[in-house]
């Protein structure tokens, strides 16, 4: 086995492959190229198909892996995604999805699904999660912005904090500026809850830079650490939100953001009651739902 370059972690991945690809045995130099060439489908192919694509065995795609600094093949795959997770346009996700999914389209989207579940479940850790619900409650305003695909998150999460608290704020953005005239008055005691994942949105980003600096608490919902907004925010909750195709997995956030909203209720739930035995008079007055029994 070639020994692994010192401090190779601190080096961008495909550099590794490309360097370590100049001085390796020929298998191994076949599967550098094939990753630099077509680093977006592999890195969603297992070790054994990408083995059958360059003409090694699956062994050798290990070792592959491991002379480069990893446990072995699932960590350089995730990592490769990691590298490309904020890069992947709509049409590259099209074109990997067949890959992914293979014929059962159900199948295979509701086990990712499942998948991300597990693995935000396994990653999140408690202590912060009820640091983050203590906040919240004491917090003088909740602001929430999410852009893009994340504004159902966000729009998800204002509704259920509204009829919890008079303290929500729904941040909405519809050109450059607005955005900043919903937040001048934030500040301190004032949290700021930003939501957003790959493609991140400049916007999220710009408006928890401007509640940071506006001496706000910052609460960033994404999908890792390395995320742009994790950076800027206090406190982070990642949710997975590995995809099968080129629509945005939303089922962890929202199963993360439902958390929050629940523990809230917990915590407020006299307040919670009477709120909403106001509310049920109200809907029964002008019959928003739809009571009748079939």
């Amino acid at each position: 086995m070639q020994e692994t370059p010192q401090n190779a972690s601190n080096v961008p991945l495909l550099e590794r492959v490309r360097a370590y690809s100049q001085k390796s045995s020929k298998g191994h130099r076949k599967i550098a190229e094939f990753i630099l060439d077509n680093y977006v489908s592999a890195s969603y192919m297992t070790a054994s198909k990408l083995a059958q694509e360059v003409g090694v065995s699956e062994s050798t795609v290990v070792r592959f892996a491991m002379n480069l600094g990893f446990e072995g093949y699932p960590e350089l795959q995730s990592s490769l995604r990691s590298v490309l997770k904020n890069k992947l346009t709509s049409l590259e996700r099209i074109e990997i999805a067949n890959e992914r999914m293979g014929g059962n389209v159900l199948f295979a989207t509701l086990s990712a699904e499942i998948d991300n579940l597990r693995t935000t479940l396994a990653n999140t850790d408690k202590d912060n999660f009820d640091s983050i619900v203590n906040m919240i409650l004491y917090a003088k305003n909740i602001y929430i912005v999410g852009n893009r695909s994340s504004t159902s998150l966000a729009n998800f999460m204002y509704f259920y904090m509204s009829l919890i608290t008079d303290k929500a704020r729904l941040v909405q953005s519809q050109s450059g500026s607005d955005m900043f005239e919903q937040l001048f008055r934030i500040g301190e005691g004032d949290v700021m809850i930003g939501i957003t994942f790959p493609r991140y949105s400049k916007r999220t980003v710009n408006a928890m830079t401007f509640a940071r600096d506006s001496g706000a608490f910052t609460v960033a919902i994404t999908d890792s650490l390395d995320s742009p907004v994790a950076s800027i925010a206090d406190k982070v909750l990642c949710a997975r939100n590995e995809v099968s195709s080129f629509v945005d997995s939303l089922v962890a956030p929202m199963a993360l953001i439902n958390a929050l909203i629940s523990a809230l209720c917990q915590a407020k739930k006299k307040e919670v009651i009477k709120n909403f035995e106001k509310l049920e008079n109200i809907w029964d007055e002008y019959g928003i739902y739809d009571n009748k029994q079939k």
